[in-house]
């Protein structure tokens, strides 16, 4: 699930990248790891024998590129007579089970975020899904998650759909544009797809910071054919941009390139369904079913 929220997490497919962006939490735990480790008079390769892990486990752990296991923590503990420093420390770790490694980054914005402007032609936003859709995204994306995987992202796509209350101060204001293709799918079989209909309405008529309008079937002119996208608001009022494709996304900072990410939604807005015909329009394909 591309967020997996885009889609990743993001929206879609697999969150893959099992390893987590570096984060200073746990840039931290691996520095002073290495300092027992080194205090111990260890090589790599020797802790790796005594724990027992990979040379190339340790090696990640240590540069902050992967989450210590709670049995490394204290396996290392013993071995390194840390004074209880590196249980500490773990307790302190920063992670996201259940989004993908390159959205992590992107969902710290998209939490703070007072407006969001999404648009997506894979799949319906992961903060508009409902728990068997993803279920069945997950399940159509190769390679299959094993029912822990399965799990985190159902659960972690859930929690994220909290940033959609109208009870927070100030609510988070929405733009949603949603290819009809997407939709048009039935991504799951007509029972998912009608359960997803009905959320979509009961979300769309409920929240009053939430706007959606659905990109026709048939749109000669189109500015966004290079891709999805999602431009963020932060408190500050500054704005950042992502984008996502296989295995990889990318936080996009640069001025220019988030003018241009504006132009293109802008004109989105333009050509896509109004917010009330899009409603109609949703209605009427629910009412297909």
């Amino acid at each position: 699930m591309t967020d997996g929220a885009g889609g990743s997490g993001g929206s879609g497919g697999s969150p893959g990248g099992g390893e987590p962006e570096v984060s200073d939490s746990l840039r931290a735990f691996g520095e002073v790891f290495k300092a027992f480790r080194k205090r111990a008079g260890l090589t790599q390769e020797e802790f790796a024998e005594l724990v027992p892990y990979s040379v190339q486990t340790v090696a990640k752990i240590e540069q902050g590129r992967r989450f210590p296991q709670p049995d490394f923590v204290e396996r290392s503990e013993e071995i390194l007579d840390a004074f209880g420093t590196l249980r500490g420390a773990s307790r302190h770790l920063s992670r996201q089970p259940g989004l993908a490694s390159w959205f992590r980054q992107w969902a710290k914005f998209e939490a703070e975020a007072v407006s969001l402007n999404t648009y997506e032609c894979r799949v319906v936003p992961g903060l508009l899904q409902t728990e068997a859709y993803a279920r069945a995204v997950s399940f159509s994306v190769p390679p299959l998650p094993n029912e822990q995987e399965l799990t985190e992202r159902i659960a972690a796509r859930l929690a994220r759909q909290d940033l959609l209350s109208t009870s927070r101060k100030p609510p988070t204001a929405f733009s949603f544009i949603v290819e009809q293709a997407v939709l048009e799918r039935h991504t799951g079989g007509e029972a998912v797809t009608r359960e997803l209909f009905d959320h979509l309405l009961d979300v769309v008529e409920r929240h009053w910071n939430v706007e959606f309008q659905l990109m026709p079937l048939r749109q000669p002119v189109h500015a966004g054919l290079d891709g999805p996208m999602r431009l963020a608001e932060g408190p500050d009022n500054r704005w950042f941009g992502y984008s996502e494709g296989q295995e990889n996304g990318r936080l996009i900072t640069d001025a220019k390139e988030i003018s241009r990410l504006h132009q293109r939604y802008a004109k989105m807005r333009s050509q896509a369904l109004t917010p009330e015909d899009s409603l109609g329009l949703l209605k009427r394909m629910r009412g297909a079913l």
